[in-house]
């Protein structure tokens, strides 16, 4: 055991040099009669024996030694295909044992990184949501640092993203998408197909920073919604279906039910109730009227009856109806539009601030001009919309409020396309809800 072992080792090496250095002395002082002379010429003859002894021993262990350095050396550049063999069962072989054991665990970490690392690039590049990553440089650019298949496609083309210069990137994106971007939060928005302005592709912008390496990134995250929300218009009328027969059947049967009781009471010559069911009977139809009134008023929109208004004298007149803050250019806009349609479209969505849970002073309407565009912006300080909702809003019929119809919404982006604009919402920084309203610039003549 002892000649396996590091001190064993040693002690075999120095050995021959200890029995020189101690038989030396006294064969020289036999020869010569002065001690220290015969003391100083051992000491000279035997030191360089013991350190070439000393040096032997241990030059094995100065290449294990480096050795190891040079694996925690390739650790640190990833690298795990080798190993290191000492053959003895001593505190080096230990030592040995333990490093090789290091290296199997981060192989195996590495290599599970790796497969992890494959199949998350799998899904990102694959998934149909365009996913953007940016980061500001010292020069204040904001560069790509990352986007898969779907956002290469949607604004570069299909090519390559990596380290292009965003902004300029969306000088040649659509305007809508140019604006949804430039704002704040996520939003919903649609863009119009060049071949086709009918049609039109509707998008949900998600973004959130982060810091990585010390740096703040920005994700964004663009998901294609139209085919979603076709999908759900159809199952929506399905259930709007439902929903039209059940009330009909809710106040059909109990207006039926009355007049069969004011038949007989009348046949009876009793005619002390009749005053009360004729009542109920009008209370009945009269919802049924406005119920339905306000389903056909969605289905059948009538095409806008345009006449020119002056926007300031136009909205002073809305805010008769409703309370809002107004926020105007100094000069005086004029547009042809229908101002019983438009009228409509902002008071729901005034309603719907109001009700947002907003203080009164919270609700404002800010009108913008953009080159060849009316900007028309309904905000409040409410509690926003979640990521579902947003998704949402647009679809006919969704509703989060108890009683609500989901028509609002709906009947609003209408009459606004029917004007040829675009309707598009987002929450604002510091909470709240912007319905931002786009409008073709056509003044009066």
């Amino acid at each position: 055991m002892i000649r396996r072992s590091l001190a064993g080792r040693l002690l075999l090496w120095l050995l021959p040099s200890m029995a020189v250095a101690i038989g030396l002395p006294l064969l020289l002082h036999r020869w010569l009669s002065d001690e220290r002379l015969a003391f100083l010429l051992s000491a000279l003859i035997a030191l360089p024996l013991v350190m070439l002894a000393v040096r032997r021993a241990l030059a094995p262990m100065n290449s294990l030694f480096r050795a190891l350095s040079g694996s925690v050396n390739s650790y640190r550049d990833g690298e795990y295909n080798f190993g290191i063999h000492w053959d003895s069962p001593d505190e080096l072989g230990a030592l040995v044992a333990s490093h090789g054991e290091l290296g199997d665990v981060l192989r195996e970490q590495r290599q599970s990184l790796v497969q992890r690392e494959l199949l998350l690039d799998t899904m990102v590049q694959n998934t149909p949501v365009a996913m953007l990553l940016l980061a500001s440089g010292g020069d204040g650019v904001r560069r790509v640092v990352f986007a898969n298949v779907a956002a290469r496609k949607l604004l570069h083309g299909g090519w390559k993203l990596e380290g292009q210069n965003f902004d300029m990137l969306l000088e040649n994106a659509p305007l809508e998408m140019r604006e949804a971007l430039a704002r704040g939060g996520d939003s919903l928005f649609a863009v119009a197909q060049e071949d086709n302005e009918e049609e039109e592709q509707v998008y949900h912008l998600a973004r959130r920073h982060f810091r990585l390496n010390g740096r703040r990134h920005e994700l964004l995250l663009l998901r294609l919604l139209t085919s979603e929300l076709r999908r759900q218009e159809v199952m929506t009328w399905k259930k709007v279906i439902r929903v039209i027969s059940h009330e009909l059947n809710n106040s059909l049967a109990p207006i039926a039910s009355l007049a069969h009781s004011g038949n007989e009471l009348t046949r009876r010559g009793r005619h002390d109730r009749l005053e009360e069911i004729f009542s109920t009977i009008e209370e009945r139809a009269r919802h049924l009227e406005g119920f339905i009134r306000g389903y056909a008023r969605f289905a059948k929109l009538p095409q806008p009856q345009l006449q020119t208004i002056h926007w300031n004298t136009w909205l002073e007149g809305l805010r008769r109806q409703i309370t809002f803050q107004l926020e105007m250019p100094d000069d005086d806009l004029s547009s042809r539009i229908d101002p019983a349609q438009l009228e409509q479209a902002l008071l729901n969505l005034l309603k719907n601030a109001h009700e947002s849970g907003s203080a009164m002073e919270g609700v404002a309407m800010k009108v913008t001009r953009l080159p060849d565009w009316i900007r028309l912006e309904v905000m409040d300080r409410g509690s926003g919309m979640n990521d579902a909702v947003l998704q949402n809003a647009l679809v006919p019929f969704y509703s989060t409020k108890r009683n609500g119809t989901g028509l609002g919404l709906a009947l609003t982006r209408e009459i606004v396309e029917a004007h040829g604009g675009r309707l598009s919402l987002h929450n604002r920084e510091g909470g709240g809800l912007c319905v931002a309203i786009q409008l073709p610039d056509n003044p009066a003549i």
